[in-house]
């Protein structure tokens, strides 16, 4: 039996053992060892992350070639693109706010399986052959919203279903299966695209087969017991402990403990409440400067690449073909081969988050992870135009980048008490997706003022990948001066 003396955390009592069918005291699934049944549980999720990352990521490799179907010149994409992309992030900035919201009322569970019918419907539509911006950047814009909602469900979700000693382990290795979607999806945009002019299209179809994850999880997902207890159904949420662990546990002191039910503005005032107020502002600051940092890599990178003119190695102006057209460096082949190797990363980006991020209180791997991001993205904006060169440091652009956004997701949803934390993670990652489609409508912008071709070379990647570099160092700082450590705690230790 635990007893609450200043300083205790609810850690799991010794107490009896699995087969004695006695009650135990217990904090929820800390200090059990994870089962078959929250590792299905977390593949479940693993399966969902796959799709909704195969919906999230394919806009950034077929731009292009959307792009050429739609007779658009350079500076006419570019502004297309900013649009498109400000739009999508509005969905994914309200499908990250009323998803916590929701979720907080209606359940992890109901929240998920919404999210995945919608942003799959939605790609769908995306593939008709229907001749409407208007429509195009609606379903994008769905599509964004479910997507999101169903990511800031899932990092409160697994927060709530993993015990407290591996807890930062399970929410990069789900992750890090999930995101395996990313190379796959380039390398099947490098075999799909160039067939023909439309060939764009099936991609998203493609994204119709987040049915599949929708199945699986109808099935297999339990409600969150912390959201039930939260509810007042205690009964229930040991009953779900019990079918996940095979423990029958006693979550009284739990309940004992459990703050009362509040509403979304009480959630927002207690977010920034002088005891959360100091976590929140930081938080804040490295949501609004990494994330814009990180999907300048994800959204804009293949636009970019195709842009690379190739010089004449005598004048150094961009050089053109027979028929007057300029001769880029990548073709749309080589653009998306090279895309694929450097995508590779987003996987192994989150493997590695598994491995290092419940190491130094959190605080410590998200610091260097963010430093070494800001090297490789400075290290790829000048060497783009070399295949091989680029290939490499795009590659540990991406692996630092998603291990430090991971990481950051882990460090943000266990900042908060259950009653708030689905609100909190909501809005901070809300505030992120405004400030990335904030940033989408100046990107053309910075392109027309300081990018373009300049003194031999060009200039979009280097003046891009710079700013996405000093968009990762400074949260870095932030944190190794203001973070807290919070790995390894019981989230009711450190909320």
């Amino acid at each position: 039996m635990f007893d609450l003396a200043e300083g205790d955390s609810l850690r799991a009592d010794p107490g009896p053992t699995r087969s004695s069918g006695v009650r135990r005291k217990n904090n929820y699934f800390d200090g059990i060892p994870v089962t078959k049944s929250q590792k299905i549980i977390f593949f479940v999720i693993m399966l969902a992350y796959f799709f909704e990352q195969m919906d999230n990521w394919n806009w950034g490799f077929i731009a292009p070639a959307v792009f050429k179907t739609w007779n658009l010149s350079h500076e006419a994409s570019n502004q297309a693109m900013g649009h498109i992309v400000f739009w999508y992030f509005l969905g994914t900035m309200a499908g990250g706010l009323l998803g916590g919201i929701i979720s907080d009322y209606i359940g992890r569970r109901k929240t998920f399986l919404l999210s995945i019918g919608l942003f799959t419907i939605a790609s769908i539509i995306n593939g008709l052959p229907i001749e409407s911006m208007e429509l195009f950047i609606a379903a994008r814009t769905l599509t964004g919203f479910g997507a999101f909602a169903l990511m800031i469900c899932s990092q409160g979700y697994i927060a709530e279903m993993a015990p407290a000693e591996t807890r930062g382990k399970w929410q990069s290795l789900v992750a890090a299966i999930g995101f395996c979607a990313v190379p796959l999806i380039a390398w099947m945009c490098r075999v799909i695209v160039p067939m023909s002019s439309e060939a764009w299209r099936f991609i998203f179809y493609l994204g119709g087969l987040g049915f599949v994850a929708l199945a699986f999880a109808s099935r297999y997902l339990k409600e969150s017991p912390r959201w039930l207890v939260a509810q007042g159904r205690v009964a229930d949420a040991e009953k779900v402990v019990f079918e996940i662990t095979g423990h029958r546990v006693d979550l009284s002191d739990a309940a004992r403990h459990q703050p009362p039910k509040s509403s979304f503005l009480q959630n927002v005032k207690e977010m920034f409440s002088g005891k959360y107020i100091k976590r929140s502002m930081l938080l804040m600051l490295v949501f609004v400067t990494t994330t814009p940092a990180l999907f300048l890599l994800v959204i804009w990178t293949a636009k970019l690449l195709a842009g690379i003119p190739e010089l004449d190695p005598v004048t150094g102006s961009p050089m053109v073909d027979g028929n007057g057209q300029p001769v880029m460096v990548y073709t749309q082949a080589s653009m998306l081969t090279l895309m694929t190797l450097i995508n590779v990363g987003t996987p192994v980006g989150l493997f590695l988050a598994s491995a290092i991020s419940d190491m130094g209180g959190r605080k410590i791997p998200l610091m260097i992870t963010q430093l070494l991001t800001a090297v490789a993205y400075v290290a790829f904006g000048l060497n783009a135009a070399n295949f091989y060169v680029a290939a490499a440091c795009g590659f540990f652009a991406s692996v630092f980048a998603m291990a430090a956004c991971f990481i950051l997701y882990a460090y943000t949803a266990e900042s908060y008490p259950t009653q708030v934390r689905n609100t909190a993670v909501g809005i901070q990652n809300a505030v992120a997706r405004i400030a990335v489609s904030s940033s989408n409508l100046a990107i053309p912008l910075i392109l027309a003022s300081f990018g373009g071709v300049a003194s031999g070379g060009d200039k979009d990647l280097p003046v891009m990948f710079g700013l996405g570099a000093v968009l990762m160092a400074i949260p870095a700082v932030a944190v190794f001066l203001f973070g807290e450590r919070t790995g390894g705690k019981s989230l009711e230790e450190i909320s």
